[in-house]
């Protein structure tokens, strides 16, 4: 192999490493540039080939497999750069990133200014940030609440360095919920009412943050959601609506980083959250939106007052960009629909859509609930008139065709996906049941595989109040491989208030 044309150059080789979304590259401990650069474990470096630059994480090894004038790319590095099937890199020191001053500054100090935001927000854009420093920043706006104006300059930042959209509808509608509720999977059924008047909702869903689905996730199971941002167009301008996964749109880029890593630390914090949900619907291009805020003792949102305060939030920044804002305060004290994991909650989905007798009536209830108040707010529906508007859109099937014609823009409606094993879970006695715990029943989904195995999860057979009989099933836990079934097993037997009965 012929020697780099300088010593600040080196061959590329594809590792095939999947270090997910952030940039690795590994050389020899007896590398040129470990000498010329004065780089070591752990520096931060820009690569550049062919005129793309990126900023990547340096490792060292100490083994022959890889040669001194050769540096190892992991995917997201050799993608990131554009590379073939080979190529030279130039490894340079990456500059200093200043904004990490502001980091350390919302640590110890009282808070940052709309300059510093957007300083830290750029920066995690370019890919100046590393794990660590994302989880530190991550921590030290979580730790300590944003202040108003730090949401809404959290917000502005957010938009200013994604993609935006504009429509030539003046009415532009979404919504959103801000979730901590097991099932609740009412997004798609709104958006196929809401389209099927006529209205414009380009719809784009994250995927699950600490929740073992999230609407991306779900939707997934039945149409490709990862289109690009001309694909989303298209779809919205032939059928009104749309499902799509936020982070193949362009829109917020920072909030993509941001989210990975709460969920990683599994956080979620409330001004994050509001930037997060904002951000992308302003980009979207939206103008009246409608949050769904579920409230209860083992929802993310406790109770009214927390409920009020972040509320305050939504309404405080909505308003500085201009946004029509509605919140539904609704029900948060038990999951919505049966199932609990991506298809199954997609199976609900279905079942509500077409009309079938077994479909989960809470469901279709608050469904009909939220798409009303959007149809309200654009001034579709008169006030009060909106859920009973909702209710004959589902009823007539017009909800269900503008649900298959917007999969069918998409590339199609799947089949649904079926778990290997399913185990369901007794109750022990007779009796009532008086408490559901939401965060257990979502965490014993979530060990079930959920929402990276799509039939995974579990399927709820109870609700509050009801009069139970000794045997009878609480809930099907849904995995795909036994160890995961027998770590579930162990989870829910260690915690027997997931479902709490009385006599």
């Amino acid at each position: 192999m012929n020697a780099p044309s300088s010593i600040n150059q080196l061959h590329a080789r594809r590792l095939g490493l999947l270090s997910q979304h952030e940039a690795v590259a590994l050389v020899h401990v007896d590398c040129p540039i470990c000498r010329s650069e004065g780089v070591s474990a752990h520096s931060r470096v820009t690569l550049t080939s062919g005129g793309k630059s990126i900023i990547a994480t340096l490792y060292q090894v100490s083994a022959d497999w890889l040669a001194t004038n050769t540096i190892g790319l992991s995917e997201t590095a050799w993608t990131g750069l554009g590379l073939d099937d080979k190529g030279e890199v130039t490894v340079t020191h990456s500059p200093p990133v200043l904004s990490l001053s502001f980091v350390r500054q919302r640590i110890f100090d009282d808070g940052l200014n709309e300059r510093q935001i957007s300083s830290i927000v750029r920066d995690i854009v370019s890919g100046a940030y590393s794990d660590i420093h994302l989880a530190a920043f991550v921590t030290a706006i979580s730790a300590r609440p944003l202040s108003d104006g730090e949401v809404t300059s959290l917000t502005r930042a957010m938009i200013e360095t994604g993609d935006q959209t504009e429509w030539d509808e003046k009415t532009v509608v979404d919504k959103h919920c801000v979730g901590g509720l097991p099932g609740n999977r009412t997004t798609p059924i709104v958006v196929a009412i809401v389209a099927a008047h006529g209205l414009l909702i380009p719809k784009t869903s994250s995927r699950a943050i600490t929740s073992p689905a999230g609407t991306a996730d779900t939707m997934e199971v039945l149409t490709r959601v990862d289109l690009s941002g001309d694909e989303m167009r298209k779809v919205v301008r032939q059928t009104g609506g749309c499902f799509v996964w936020g982070d193949g749109v362009g829109f917020s880029p920072a909030d993509t980083d941001i989210i990975r890593v709460e969920r990683a630390l599994n956080f979620d914090a409330p001004g994050t959250m509001v930037a997060s949900v904002l951000s992308k619907k302003i980009a979207a291009g939206s103008t009246h939106i409608v949050i769904d805020m579920p409230v209860g003792p083992t929802a993310k949102v406790k109770n009214v007052v927390e409920a009020r305060q972040l509320s305050n939030v939504f309404d405080t920044v909505a308003s500085a960009f201009g946004i029509h804002l509605r919140i539904e305060i609704t029900d948060g004290s038990q999951p919505v629909g049966r199932g609990i994991g991506p298809a199954l909650e997609a199976r609900d989905v279905l079942a509500v859509l077409g009309n079938e007798p077994n479909a989960p009536a809470d469901l279709l209830e608050k469904s009909c609930v939220l798409a009303g108040a959007i149809l309200e707010l654009a001034g579709i529906a008169q006030p009060g008139e909106g859920k009973s508007m909702a209710e004959d859109t589902i009823a007539n099937g017009k909800a269900w065709a503008k649900f298959l014609a917007i999969c069918d823009a998409q590339g199609g409606l799947r089949e649904l996906p079926e778990a290997k094993y399913k185990r369901p879970i007794y109750a022990p006695f007779n009796g009532r049941v008086a408490s559901i715990n939401n965060r257990k029943l979502a965490r014993a989904a979530k060990l079930a595989g959920a929402p990276d195995d799509k039939a995974a999860g579990l399927d709820l057979k109870v609700r509050l109040g009801d009069q139970v009989c000794q045997g009878e099933a609480l809930f099907v836990l849904h995995t795909e491989t036994i160890g995961e079934l027998t770590y579930v097993l162990d989870y829910v037997h260690a915690n027997p208030d997931i479902i709490e009965l009385t006599h």
